[in-house]
């Protein structure tokens, strides 16, 4: 599954930001079938209704992409307040990932042999200097413009980091189920969009471990090229401290808790 600001893309259903696009991209893929399913990040009703959609129309998923994201947008808030580039690229994806894990782990059960992964987007503005000082600034994601835009985005990216490393650490070595559903992570550098997608796409279907393989938890640049994280991005009180902020302020707004395998 793929997922954009506005839309929502499935392992086998393709979307484009016009519907009309699906016949051709049923005569390039050969897909015969293709559900166009609204999202809007920047709501989390909106995020809720696309997950109970997908709940009801699939039995199974086995691989989400969180790739949506603003950038350097003027002052704003989201539907439920939070402030803009943090609400999407963070709030929206954390929210939807809540919400799909359960079909994940039940794809995974019901076929011990699924490929299930999760593969994110961030960007190397996550490393930035322009970053909040201390890293995150969670107590002003109310406010429009506490920040430069290319400050905000910095921190949303930061926090696409921060959450999936805590993702992996919460499912350490569940007999193979959540070690299979976590195992690749991506985060896009600044290239241009055929490049950044290459990176996306190996982590979706390279083979897993080994020495050139997909490694649970990795930063990967283009095209497959693991960078350590460092810093903020490695700080375990900071990846603790947004979990439990992101918890508690997606608890506010009918988000569930997260499975207990």
């Amino acid at each position: 599954m793929l997922a954009s600001a506005k839309q929502l893309f499935a392992p086998s259903h393709y979307m484009t930001p016009r519907e009309s696009n699906s016949d051709a991209l049923r005569a390039e893929t050969l897909y015969n079938r293709i559900d166009i399913l609204d999202l809007d990040l920047a709501s989390l009703d909106s995020v809720k209704k696309c997950a109970d959609e997908f709940d009801k129309k699939e039995n199974r998923l086995d691989l989400l992409f969180l790739n949506a994201g603003v950038a350097s947008t003027p002052p704003a808030l989201t539907q439920e307040g939070f402030e803009y580039q943090f609400g999407i690229n963070h709030m929206g994806h954390a929210l939807l990932t809540q919400l799909l894990v359960p079909k994940m782990i039940q794809t995974r059960q019901e076929d011990p042999r699924a490929d299930v992964r999760i593969v994110a987007t961030a960007s190397n503005a996550a490393f930035a200097p322009f970053l909040p000082k201390g890293g995150l600034a969670l107590n002003v994601m109310r406010q429009p413009d506490a920040y430069s835009p290319m400050g905000l985005y910095a921190h949303s990216k930061l926090a696409n980091v921060l959450f999936i490393r805590k993702i992996a650490q919460i499912y350490p070595g569940a007999r193979g189920v959540v070690s299979m559903l976590f195992k690749a992570v991506v985060w896009a550098t600044a290239v241009d969009t055929d490049q950044g997608a290459k990176s996306q796409l190996w982590c979706g279907t390279a083979p897993l471990g080994g020495v050139t393989g997909v490694q649970t938890a990795q930063y990967y640049e283009p095209v497959g090229k693991s960078r350590m994280l460092k810093g903020v991005a490695a700080d375990q009180k900071l990846t603790d401290e947004l979990w439990e902020w992101t918890n508690s302020a997606l608890a506010s707004y009918g988000g569930k808790d997260w499975p207990i395998m």
